[in-house]
């Protein structure tokens, strides 16, 4: 069963990847992520090894559902998805800010 939930996981982290490769295509997309995130560009490829930072791109996505929707057709996956994802990451990013 833990293996089933690794899998999970790491399932979830890959798809949370994809969707900030999909927000970082547009500059509008990027920029308004940034701003809601309130991390830095250069700060960006660090935190996106931390499973909290994925969850918290998820729950990006899944704010915004016309941009949910955008991403889900072009990866061809279900919005759904996205959500089990989230879930599947547990808790949210804690970033220290200054």
């Amino acid at each position: 069963m833990k293996a089933q939930s690794s899998s999970s996981r790491e399932a979830a982290e890959i798809l949370a990847i994809q969707v900030l490769a999909f927000l970082a295509e547009e500059p509008d997309r990027l920029t308004a992520f940034l701003a809601a995130t309130g991390i830095e560009i250069e700060d960006l490829r660090d935190a996106a090894g931390e499973t909290g930072f994925l969850a918290g791109v998820l729950e990006h996505m899944l704010a915004d559902e016309r941009l949910l929707l955008a991403f889900a057709d072009s990866a061809g996956i279900d919005p759904a998805d996205v959500a089990r994802a989230r879930h599947a990451l547990g808790g949210g990013w804690d970033r220290d800010l200054p």
